[in-house]
């Protein structure tokens, strides 16, 4: 028997064909099951539990040509149906907003997830066995309507949150790898981008899918993505998911949402939200970035984080910013007749070193110290503007014990010999000053009676000895003949050993700093 999809039915009215009766039946009982899903008793009830095993039923007794269009329904009607029961349990499966339901919650959450996963895997295994038969044109729109509320439910409940199980999390694994496998796609970002050129991919369509919630700006409405805590999850990785070429042409729809969730109130998701821009930039053409001033905005929005006392996200601000300072500085030109123009590094820089000054918090000190170097080397022998208060924050720094790591002084001793390889000129009148700070490092170090590992304390002895010896050769040879009277009547080996070497580095060294 032919199957009734690829071929052409009977419009007259009255007809009563089996084909079209079964056809029939078949679209009041998805009617049905869709009203109970996406009803008010979704959430509750038997009617819910029912639904479910009467669609698991329903795809198990019903063949792939009549799921995806019988004889009585046209090629557009079936897809649509299935389509739109897809998105109901999608809906139905999402995690409630969180309102400390606490682990009850979220245990009935994962529950719900596995039994809609096992219904997905079903359906895309019908999908599956259809694909040579001839009802080709109607399983193609019944997968392109399915496989966004499929994907939308996989990523939701694969990664693990609180409201996954290892369950959940295991069936919505499955049901992404067998999606990936139905629509012939090697990869996740091949699904969204498309395996070749001429294919369009399903970005726009998952965008589309997410757009009611992330896109709404206008208060009361402007946090309609918190009723659903997994839509920024999803929205995240699937962004993490697409880069160059093919994001620069989704720039409009992915840079408002990642605004928005940067810019709540809420540290979890102000680092999503910055993690997200941090990609766009990484992704998109900087002059994609620089039209309609979409840079600036991006910066002034990173630029307020830097406010917040919290070091994680402090982390992931300085990051980004760090890559997109060459796009907002690609249109600057200096003209050597005059002075050249502060840039956005010199800003951030500058609130930086204001912030470590008199920051006391361990975990933020050695989030800037950490990143210190990085705007040293970006801004070059421009640094010299901030030479007086890197000064500053650089011996207070190396006063400072900061625990057995040690990681703020040794990023700090990092940062004080680029500083002095880019700003030579400018270190031989703070000799006394840096000599005095590097030595009291080094006599610290060596009589520390902590719980530092001794890698450590070498690392730190090692970095202050070269900054010792670039301090000689920024001076003249000046170091040198200072600490020929310090070695006569030091007593601790550690710190003799340190200044010998510094003595024999400076020998037949050029004095001129460069």
């Amino acid at each position: 028997m032919e199957p009734h999809g690829c071929r052409e039915c009977p419009s007259r009215e009255g007809s009563s064909l089996p084909g079209e009766r079964a056809s029939s039946d078949l679209g009041q009982a998805l009617s049905q099951i869709l009203h109970h899903l996406s009803g008010l008793d979704s959430r509750r009830g038997k009617a819910r539990n029912a639904a479910l095993q009467d669609l698991s039923a329903l795809i198990e007794a019903t063949e792939g040509d009549e799921l995806f269009g019988g004889s009585g329904t046209s090629l557009r009607g079936m897809p649509e149906m299935l389509g739109q029961v897809a998105k109901a349990l999608e809906k139905y499966a999402a995690p409630p907003k969180e309102q400390g339901g606490g682990s009850d919650a979220h245990s009935e959450v994962a529950e719900k997830a596995a039994a809609v996963g096992l219904l997905f895997l079903k359906l895309l295994r019908k999908v599956g066995a259809a694909e040579n038969s001839l009802v080709c044109p109607a399983r193609k729109a019944c997968l392109r309507l399915l496989a966004g509320p499929i994907y939308i439910f996989a990523v939701s409940h694969s990664l693990e949150q609180a409201w996954t199980s290892p369950r959940s999390q295991d069936v919505a694994g499955q049901v992404l790898a067998l999606l990936l496998q139905v629509t012939e796609c090697a990869s996740v970002a091949g699904f969204l981008h498309g395996e070749n050129e001429d294919e369009k991919g399903r970005f726009t369509l998952i965008m589309g899918l997410l757009k009611p919630d992330l896109n709404n700006f206008t208060f009361p409405f402007r946090e309609t993505w918190k009723n659903n805590p997994a839509t920024k999850h999803v929205f995240s990785w699937t962004l993490q998911q697409v880069t160059r070429p093919w994001l620069n042409q989704h720039l409009e729809r992915i840079l408002p949402p990642s605004l928005l969730i940067s810019d709540d109130y809420q540290t979890e998701n102000k680092i999503l939200g910055v993690h997200c821009l941090h990609h766009i930039v990484l992704n998109v053409p900087a002059a994609d970035l620089l039209q309609y001033n979409r840079a600036q905005v991006v910066y002034h929005a990173l630029f307020n984080h830097l406010y917040t006392p919290e070091h994680h996200l402090i982390q992931a601000v300085l990051l980004c910013l760090l890559d997109l300072f060459p796009v907002l500085e690609k249109g600057l030109h200096w003209k050597g007749d005059a002075a050249r123009p502060t840039t956005h590094c010199d800003e951030v820089l500058q609130l930086i070193l204001t912030h470590m000054e008199p920051e006391h918090r361990l975990l933020l000190r050695r989030t800037y110290a950490r990143n210190l170097p990085a705007f040293v080397k970006r801004l070059g022998i421009l640094t010299v503007r901030h030479l007086k208060r890197l000064q500053r924050v650089i011996i207070g720094y190396l006063e400072v014990y900061d625990g057995p790591e040690e990681e703020a002084r040794l990023k700090i001793l990092e940062t004080l010999k680029l500083l002095m390889q880019y700003t030579w000129p400018r270190v031989s009148c703070r000799l006394v000053v840096l000599l005095k700070a590097l030595l009291k490092l080094l006599c610290d170090v060596a009589r520390d009676p902590s719980l530092t590992p001794e890698p450590i304390k070498s690392a730190l002895l090692e970095e202050a000895t070269d900054c010792l010896i670039l301090l000689d050769h920024c001076s003249q040879g000046r170091v040198k003949g200072l600490l020929a009277k310090i070695l006569q009547s030091c007593e601790d080996s550690k710190v003799v050993t340190c200044l010998r070497k510094v003595q024999q580095a400076s020998e037949g060294a050029p004095g001129d700093g460069t």
